[in-house]
């Protein structure tokens, strides 16, 4: 059936991804036939991804399957999809902020949630992770905008903001912040902090790892040894982060800082696993900001910090940096971050597989 009449779906720009929206009852029921037909849809495994719509790269090859919420207070229920490039695999492993600002505008769109003149809310839950996202829509109106004047590092021009919050993220895969109970751990002679506030981590210095940190991603991804020391800490991590074996995971991710170079909070270079992020993932910066706010780590003690409880942490990265606004109780515990993105709807129509 998918192959001779498609699958109604809609491409979007979400953030620095881009991907195939999809409503959860316009695909195959079981979890094997609509594997089956993702992977047809982008191309995979093939790593040009020749035959299909994925872009050759894990950044634009990513789905979102997203319905009607039941649960009160939720407006949909969102689950991430990740198509392996160069595998037959389909992992809902790890969640994805970018393709998330997306959303909010194709739920609106596709009449899941009734637009308001001005500003339309969306509240999202987060099926990966089992948390829930508040998204801003600017729906002048009542139709999504998608033109506006914020500019985001990594994505061409301008587009109309979506402002996220992010709710009780804290442990979301991992089951805690810090799932080992540690703020360093040390894996293969490498102090780490393994975190997960919203994104399983492994933040680790760029000098332990014989790196300046300002190497381009393509520098980084030729160096077969550093990958090869990255990879060995990383399969070691993922049992600690009670992640169990993650050989064929997308997570942890493994993230290097340094001192920030242009005015930010720190600078990062993180793999993805395999592949040099060419920016940094919207719940992997929320999580090495967090980082940047304990006590001790690789983080905290190479970041700097604003004062206040409100705190605005520029995560820089390859190709410019990402905010993530924080909100810290007395303590000086995180009680949500927030963190603007933009999307754009590219095209709306079928998709067709083999």
């Amino acid at each position: 059936m998918a192959s001779t009449e498609g699958i109604r779906c809609m491409w979007m720009r979400g953030g620095t991804s881009k991907g195939g929206y999809f409503l959860a009852e316009d695909l195959p029921d079981g979890t094997a036939e609509r594997d089956a037909f993702l992977l047809s849809a982008m191309g995979s495994p093939d790593a040009r991804q020749i035959d299909g719509m994925g872009g050759a790269n894990p950044l634009t090859s990513k789905v979102a399957v997203v319905r009607r919420s039941d649960r009160p207070g939720v407006d949909v229920d969102y689950l991430f999809l990740q198509v392996f490039v160069d595998r037959p695999i389909v992992t809902d492993k790890q969640n994805c902020g970018n393709i998330l600002a997306g959303v909010g505008p194709f739920a609106i769109e596709r009449g899941l949630v009734k637009a308001t003149a001005g500003i339309t809310e969306v509240r999202i839950f987060m099926e990966n992770t089992g948390q829930t996202a508040a998204a801003a829509i600017r729906t002048p109106g009542g139709r999504v905008a998608y033109g506006g004047e914020a500019r985001i590092d990594g994505v061409p021009g301008t587009a109309s903001p979506v402002p996220i919050v992010f709710e009780d993220t804290a442990g979301s895969t991992c089951g805690a912040l810090l799932p080992t109970g540690n703020a360093v751990d040390t894996i293969d002679g490498i102090r780490c902090t393994l975190i997960d506030n919203g994104m399983p981590c492994v933040v680790l210095a760029a000098a332990d790892m014989g790196i300046a940190g300002t190497e381009i991603p393509a520098e980084l991804e030729a160096d077969e040894a550093l990958r090869g020391r990255l990879e060995a800490i990383r399969l070691k991590a993922g049992p600690l982060m009670n992640l169990g074996d993650v050989s064929d995971k997308t997570v942890p991710k493994m993230t290097m800082v340094s001192k920030a170079r242009n005015g930010g909070a720190i600078s990062t270079r993180t793999f993805i696993p395999h592949r040099c992020h060419d920016a940094i993932g919207v719940l992997g910066a929320v999580s090495v900001a967090t980082a940047c706010l304990l006590r001790e780590g690789p983080a905290a003690e190479l970041a700097v910090l604003p004062e206040g409880s409100k705190k605005s942490l520029s995560i820089e990265h390859p190709t410019g940096e990402m905010t993530v606004v924080a909100t810290l109780d007395g303590e000086g515990n995180l009680l949500k971050a927030a963190i603007l993105r933009t999307a754009r709807k590219l095209f709306d129509g079928v998709v067709f597989g083999r």
